[in-house]
């Protein structure tokens, strides 16, 4: 009894496991991958890349087809390589390149030969290629611009690199991937996913069918459609303003945190990185290190921020209660400080108070108001650790976090700065003077500078800027972009400066800017600019700034304007700033002269100057430590 027991056990247990394998090899397929299998190959079938459009529905980036031709290298047999590579209108080195790169990477898998044939050279190439065995030709879409500007925001698209492969298994070689702006920021929601056939061969490497009838094979699902914040015509009308200029002009919606522009100075016509012309495009533009088109100026380009960032110490006063509206100090065309040391200053002297000090851009008041603010501390690294905690809460001296894939933190010096340039307990306001306008060591980038001027609009708060309105039609709810980010300023302070700020127009250094019907505030600035020149330090012409916000009571837009080489604030920046908030606003421009002398004044001859020599227009000394116009 035992025996058959026994006998049975392992009769059961053999049907078990037979039974197991059967399952396994013949109905599961959960983690059998078909090209383990060298009598499969895949075909690929690539979705349509999702289309861009902007904030008021008008299509930006659209679709075209495109026809790669492609090879599976153990497939090839004998072709006449002269007459092939005549066809495809490459050289016989290239060719054997690009095959050796096939096969180093797969025998059996489908490689890039020629990327991305216009209709044109597919129409001719179609019929011809059944003689060549082992090459066919792969369908599939390159991008399509409707607009001519924003290429800095929407990036463009090329094939998958080394880097790309080795950090993305979903990505063969030869496919495309998005690089730089939304492209790149929103890869994955514009590309949809590849659908697969898998084909079974036979002994004689003959196509004899669908894999096990279909049951691995997969169909593409199309990218996307993206809504950005951009309005085009804004940026496009930014861009001609910045033609023969370099610099970034940056709006953006106070009460969404939403970007209206990102304009870059010089820029390109995005279509020029589409086709077979791409890569030379490309290589033109990188080595053009003296424009560099290919910097966004708007993300990238730290500058001092000048006279705006008066505005910004003043808030810091008022809430350290160092002064008050009418806190008076005395201008004697200039500030003496420190040990004999001297400001210079363009104001017409006087009594300043906060806001004529604003709308005069006074060094002299500005100075002695942060010098309250550190003073009054038992060090400096004190005051000068409260002064960074109020500064940095307007999303100076960090990443902002915004959706777009580069950019840069700027600097707000900090005790670790002054302690290392002057050692522990030996520096003093006096010593870092230079911050109270905006000068020295502070840099800012022009969309951290139009977030903070956005903060003011809002009196006292800001969104992370952003680029995304929505996906397919439904808007983003990531709370990353609809938190208030409270600055550490409170609200009732914000008024007196905004006043002064609208001043800045009514009767100060904008003036000459206004804009019938609307009400604007602004702050003028200039930057002082430095380059080296076979190795030596020199000051060329300074950097143009402005920064305004309007309506003053319900803000719909924030901007920043950076012109290089722009001499002063209301020269260059001002007039784009006012004509670009009168575009967005009225959506019409009735400061014809302004758009007229923006139009036609550019900025060539100044930046041709490190080369040809000529003198650079600067300020006159203001003596001593530093140069500074106030407007």
């Amino acid at each position: 009894m035992r025996k058959l027991l026994l006998a049975g056990a392992i009769i059961v247990i053999a049907f078990i496991f037979i039974g197991r394998l059967s399952y396994l090899q013949l109905i599961d397929n959960s983690n059998k991958n078909p090209l383990d299998d060298i009598a499969v190959k895949a075909v690929y079938d690539y979705p349509e890349r999702g289309y861009i459009y902007d904030r008021n529905g008008k299509l930006l980036v659209a679709n075209q087809p495109a026809y790669d031709v492609m090879v599976i290298p153990r497939e090839v047999k004998d072709i006449d390589t002269v007459e092939f590579c005549s066809l495809l209108g490459i050289s016989k080195e290239d060719f054997i390149a690009k095959m050796h790169k096939a096969k180093v990477y797969s025998p059996r898998l489908p490689s890039v030969v020629v990327p991305q044939l216009s209709k044109e050279e597919y129409a001719g190439l179609q019929e011809k290629m059944r003689k060549y065995k082992g090459f066919y030709i792969q369908k599939r879409s390159l991008r399509y611009y409707l607009t001519h500007v924003g290429a800095n925001i929407l990036g463009y698209t090329s094939e998958v690199n080394e880097r790309d492969l080795n950090n993305n298994p979903y990505y063969l070689p030869g496919e495309i991937i998005g690089k730089q702006g939304v492209e790149e920021e929103y890869e994955k929601v514009l590309r949809g996913k590849k659908g697969v056939k898998f084909i079974q061969k036979d002994r004689f490497n003959r196509d004899i069918g669908s894999y096990k009838n279909g049951i691995y094979d997969t169909l593409p699902q199309r990218g996307k459609d993206i809504e950005l914040t951009i309005d085009d015509e804004l940026e496009k009308y930014g861009e001609q303003l910045m033609i023969n200029k370099r610099g970034g002009i940056v709006a953006i919606e106070p009460e969404t945190g939403e970007i209206l522009a990102l304009v870059t100075a010089p820029s390109y016509d995005p279509s020029l990185l589409v086709g077979r012309k791409r890569s030379k495009n490309y290589t033109k533009m990188w080595y053009d290190t003296i424009a560099k088109p290919l910097y966004d100026r708007g993300l990238l380009a730290a500058y001092s921020p000048g006279s705006p960032f008066k505005v910004l110490n003043a808030l810091v006063a008022l809430q350290e209660g160092d002064i008050t509206e009418s806190t008076t100090f005395y201008c004697h065309h200039g500030y003496h400080y420190g040990r004999g040391a001297f400001m210079g200053c363009h104001c017409g002297g006087g009594a300043r108070q906060l806001d004529n000090g604003i709308y005069l851009s006074c060094n002299a008041y500005f100075s002695q108001v942060y010098e309250r603010i550190i003073g009054k501390y038992p060090t400096a690294a004190e005051g000068l650790t409260k002064w960074n905690h109020y500064i940095e809460s307007f999303g100076l001296g960090e990443y902002l976090g915004y959706d777009l894939p580069t950019g840069r933190k700027g600097f707000i010096p900090d005790t670790t700065r002054y302690n290392r340039s002057y050692g522990k307990h030996r520096w003093f306001a006096s010593t870092t003077i230079s911050n109270s306008i905006g000068q020295g060591e502070i840099l800012t980038t022009p969309i951290q500078l139009a977030n903070a001027f956005a903060a003011i609009a809002n009196r006292g708060f800001y969104f992370t800027p952003h680029v995304l309105k929505a996906i397919d039609g439904k808007a983003i709810t990531n709370e990353k972009y609809t938190t208030k980010h409270q600055t550490a300023i409170d609200k009732k302070y914000f008024e007196p400066v905004i006043e002064g700020m609208e001043d800045v127009y009514n009767k100060g250094t904008a003036a000459t800017l206004k804009v019938d019907s609307i009400r604007i505030a602004g702050k003028t600035g200039t930057s002082e600019n430095y380059t080296k020149i076979n190795g030596k330090r020199v000051q060329l012409t300074d950097h143009s700034i402005f920064v305004a916000f309007a309506p003053v009571d319900h803000p719909k837009i924030a901007i920043a304007v950076f012109v290089e080489n722009g001499y002063w604030g209301s020269r260059f920046a001002g007039p784009i700033a006012s004509l670009m908030i009168e575009k967005y606003i009225k959506g019409k421009i009735t400061r014809k002269d302004l758009e007229k002398r923006m139009l036609e004044n550019g900025l060539q001859d100044e930046y041709a100057k490190p080369l040809s020599g000529k003198p650079f227009s600067i300020n006159p000394p203001l003596w001593d430590v530093i140069n500074n116009s106030n407007n």
